[in-house]
């Protein structure tokens, strides 16, 4: 039904990354260039940071499919919490060296390739996406591979993709020499407001986007205000204004739109709301002074918290809105349900 009636070629805001639809702002710019300088250096460890769905890995992505493919060896691993000893196994196995063995045999193969490879031009790059869940000792297994060196070049260079967590883990003591290897490190931040909306509209653009539906600027200032700028939760939250826009047949997304369907996903999702969470001391007030009766305490307690008492009553309105709406959409759902039944 979004494809049909706003006549969109696919879906804008898909949650799986697509090349076709990256979008080239400053902090992703920033990070290429550091990804650049350090692949330049071809040596030693590049770092990449950033929260959930902030596009590390469409970063990375790009990044390799502007590699020379008869230059370059690239191996790539997910981790979570794994042993020192289990993650040289999972590099091992990426890059086709036997996993089984000792962990010197182990070491001895995956020497033996590298070695090889150099000898007839071949750069090795290893990229560790999730890393934050590395233990020291297998960072410090890492730090090990990357001593891997012929005629006095460095054979292995090393990818870290993490949550921002993963700066903690390296700055740890114990990790000081792995540290003076890292050549490149740069930590993706969210898109600013301006480029947040410049993000929606591209994205609108790649898929036939033409001013339908339309999108007030205050839409455009809730979605950066509910995502964070963060990519992946822009589409989540854009995906879903756009289905209940597409149901109630609307063709401008207002504010209110949108700030009523990220007030559903949180709750829906069991999340905490992204806006100050100031109602509840308010609400204990009144509360405890209806019970015991208004006393002189009680009324200046009330006037400290009218701030408070404006917020609670805005949200308490925003989810009789929510509520009101998603009957409507209910409702429409089923009368759509139940034309297609009397078609077959």
């Amino acid at each position: 039904m979004l494809l049909e009636y706003y006549g969109f070629r696919e879906h804008p805001f898909q949650m799986t990354p697509d090349p076709r639809l990256f979008f080239d702002s400053s902090v992703h710019q920033r990070a290429h260039a550091h990804l650049t300088y350090g692949l330049h250096q071809g040596e030693g460890f590049i770092v990449i940071t950033g929260e959930v769905g902030a596009g590390k890995t469409t970063l990375v992505e790009r990044m390799c499919s502007e590699l020379d493919p008869d230059k370059f060896r690239v191996a790539r691993i997910v981790t979570t919490q794994v042993s020192g000893e289990d993650l040289l196994r999972l590099v091992a196995d990426a890059f086709g060296v036997p996993m089984e063995g000792s962990k010197a045999s182990i070491l001895k193969g995956i020497s033996e390739v590298l070695r090889a490879g150099a000898r007839e031009g071949h750069r090795y790059l290893l990229i560790v996406d999730e890393a934050q869940g590395l233990t020291p000792q297998g960072l410090e297994e890492l730090r090990m591979l990357s001593n891997v060196t012929e005629a006095g070049q460095a054979l292995l260079q090393t990818v870290l993709l993490g949550q921002p967590e993963l700066k903690a883990t390296i700055g740890s003591p114990s990790l000081d020499q792995l540290r003076q290897r890292v050549l490149a490190s740069y930590h993706l931040a969210g898109l600013s407001r301006e480029e947040t909306g410049a993000y929606v509209e591209h994205r609108l653009r790649a898929v036939g986007w033409h001013g339908k539906p339309a999108w007030e600027p205050g839409a455009l200032d809730m979605v950066h205000r509910y995502s964070g700028g963060i990519p992946r939760r822009i589409n989540r939250l854009c995906a879903r204004v756009l289905l209940s826009a597409a149901l109630e047949e609307a063709d401008t997304i207002t504010r209110e739109m949108v700030e009523q369907t990220a007030m559903e996903l949180e709750e829906d999702l069991g999340g905490r709301r992204s806006g100050p969470l100031t109602g509840a001391a308010a609400a204990a007030v009144v509360l405890g002074a209806a019970r015991n009766g208004f006393g002189a305490d009680d009324h200046e307690r009330l006037l400290d918290a009218g701030p408070q008492l404006g917020e609670l009553s805005r949200r308490i309105e925003a989810l009789e809105r929510v509520t009101a709406r998603r009957e409507r959409v209910f409702n429409q759902l089923m009368d759509l349900f139940a034309a297609m039944g009397s078609r077959r």
